[in-house]
């Protein structure tokens, strides 16, 4: 019986196939992280653009606009929250920064709210501002 008349795959292509395998695999795993890592990163967004939503509209249910800056970070229960979810958790680290400047107009006011969060070894931020009417002149 001869060896020629086999059908088979050869040891050569044997190891051409285990190397591309090799070499694909850690690329796969590598671009899964990323998304992974994208996707915690829009998630962080999301929840910075809540945030400044929620103070910006806090300032704007108070309706007092002194020119300045505050400042603070989010550790109670964010407003319309039932106690005890999951929003209080995904809250803390951010810490946010308020700025109510005057405009050309003189009962118009600009708020600005920076809300900010750690993330690796840097920064990230998320900046939201609205003109509010003042009232009367100050």
């Amino acid at each position: 019986m001869s060896l020629s008349g086999q059908n088979g795959f050869t040891l050569l292509e044997v190891m051409i196939a285990i190397t591309l395998l090799a070499l694909a695999l850690p690329i796969l795993l590598g671009l899964r992280n990323f998304d992974v890592d994208l996707h915690r990163r829009a998630q962080e967004i999301m929840t910075a653009t809540i945030l400044a939503q929620e103070k910006l509209l806090e300032t704007e249910l108070i309706g007092l606009y002194p020119i300045g800056e505050t400042s603070g970070e989010f550790r109670t229960i964010p407003l319309g929250a039932a106690p005890g979810t999951h929003t209080e958790e995904q809250s803390s680290g951010y810490r946010w920064k308020q700025t109510i400047a005057p405009t050309p107009l003189e009962l118009i006011r600009e708020v600005r709210v920076t809300i900010s969060w750690p993330r690796g070894t840097s920064e990230e931020t998320v900046e939201v501002s609205t003109y509010v009417f003042a009232g009367t002149a100050f």
